[in-house]
């Protein structure tokens, strides 16, 4: 194939922009809970490294004006490879009788989880950059060909980082049986891996015209100065439109029961039956959550988009509000039986990640429907980063409510939250037959 021809780099790039994405704020979780933190640390510490995608629209506009989109996304993929590396030498060294305790406190982490905060700010700003180039080096007939290759690959990102990199993971646990040496050389694996990808995209992603500085320093400030005013213009005009408080509730409450539940997922499935958990060895949660969770999550979300397109949006939004939410139950079912077969988890798990990828399709095609307008890609900026918020403030107290109602009760108290769920869907579609 030629140089730039796009298969040689569009399914690397977006493989590229999953993986850093899932390692902090997914395997992250798995890590420390393997490593001895409390519940209600993990969750918090975890839930705050979701912070730079939702501040995010704050810097992407200087993306543009500081270099071009080919160098942060080739930079940002250095960044992130060196931080790989760094988070696996500076994991702690703790004894056995440590982890097991379950008590570790933060203090010894702090250093990785810094390294992890700057995995984080640099996956967010390579995916301005990445999603920024992709438009910029490919025509429209090739991004509309290309936008279903670059999701597959971003999908299985996804299931490289939370099914075959953890399951690698939990190999080498049982191997060696220590906990900090198998992660560390699991994140060296994952910085080699990185590596590798970074060199690749170093040489063959293209160099489009059109991905050229063309302003001078002067002309930087004033640019500087615009964007500072067409934020306030953004903010502004987003906070005037029509139902903006319904919208911002629907945002950050109709995905209220999986957040909360996101974030436990992992805990309760690694967590010993004493515990109340499932206590499944990390090969296993790696292949369970990270592989056939992913598998049903992506079915979701293929069937979800059939639906909506043939429905529509009006019609669309109860079914998906209620898969979203219904499937929760599954864990109620989990916590209280605590079955051993791996089929039954593996089933519950893949009932409740397909409902979420089917609902979740609502949600999107209400964010898109909502930021239409003048202003459509900023405001539609602006709902991503309440999209983010949603998951990122429950996620951060879900370890203390777990840890405070054990996990029958916290499982209670998700299957409640499904009643957010239902009452801004209520009100929500109103709006909708209103406006339609």
């Amino acid at each position: 194939m030629e140089k730039n021809n796009p298969w040689t780099w569009v399914p690397t790039l977006y493989f590229a922009e999953g993986v850093p994405y899932v390692l902090v704020n997914t395997v992250s979780v798995i890590i420390f809970k393997k490593m001895g933190m409390s519940n209600g640390d993990v969750a918090m510490f975890t839930g705050l490294l979701y912070l730079p995608w939702v501040i995010k629209p704050l810097w992407s506009p200087f993306v543009d004006i500081i270099r071009t989109k080919r160098w942060w996304t080739v930079s940002m993929q250095i960044v992130m490879t060196a931080a790989m590396l760094c988070g696996a030498l500076l994991l702690p060294s703790l004894t056995p009788a440590e982890i097991s305790a379950g008590n570790v406190p933060v203090s010894p982490f702090a250093a990785a989880l810094a390294v992890f905060w700057i995995t984080a700010f640099a996956s967010a700003t390579h995916d301005i950059a990445a999603d920024g180039f992709y438009m910029l080096a490919l025509n429209r007939e090739q991004q509309a060909f290309f936008v279903g290759i670059r999701s597959t690959f971003y999908r299985l990102a996804t299931i490289f980082g939370q099914g075959f990199i953890v399951f690698i993971a939990g190999m080498a646990e049982s191997r060696t049986g220590n906990i900090p040496m198998s992660w560390r050389l699991t994140l060296i694996l994952c910085s080699v891996i990185f590596g590798l990808l970074t060199l690749y995209h170093s040489f063959i992603l293209p160099k489009p015209l059109a991905d050229r500085p063309h302003l001078s320093p002067e002309q930087r400030s004033e640019r500087a100065r615009e964007i500072f005013r067409e934020f306030g213009r953004t903010f502004s005009t987003f906070f005037s439109k029509k139902h903006i408080w319904l919208a911002v509730a629907f945002m950050l409450l109709y995905r209220l029961p999986e957040a909360f539940l996101v974030k436990m997922l992992n805990p309760f499935l690694l967590d010993p039956v004493s515990a109340g958990g499932l206590g499944l060895p990390t090969e296993q949660v790696g292949l369970v959550y990270g592989t056939i969770g992913i598998i049903a999550l992506t079915a979701g979300g293929i069937i979800g988009g059939m639906a909506a397109s043939k429905w529509g949006l009006r019609r669309a939004l109860w079914p998906m509000a209620l898969s979203l939410a219904l499937p929760c139950s599954v864990f109620l079912y989990l916590g209280a039986v605590q079955p051993e077969s791996l089929w039954t988890i593996s089933i519950c798990v893949a009932l409740d990640q397909f409902g979420y990828g089917f609902g979740f399709t609502a949600y999107m095609l209400y964010l898109i429907a909502f930021s239409e307008g003048e202003f459509k890609t900023s405001h539609y900026s602006l709902c991503t980063a309440f999209m983010a918020m949603s998951m990122m403030l429950p996620g951060m107290f879900a370890g203390y409510l777990q840890e405070s109602l054990g996990y029958v009760g916290f499982f209670g108290m998700v299957m409640l939250c499904c009643l957010a769920t239902v009452l801004v869907t209520f009100f929500v579609k109103k709006t909708l037959d209103y406006e339609g």
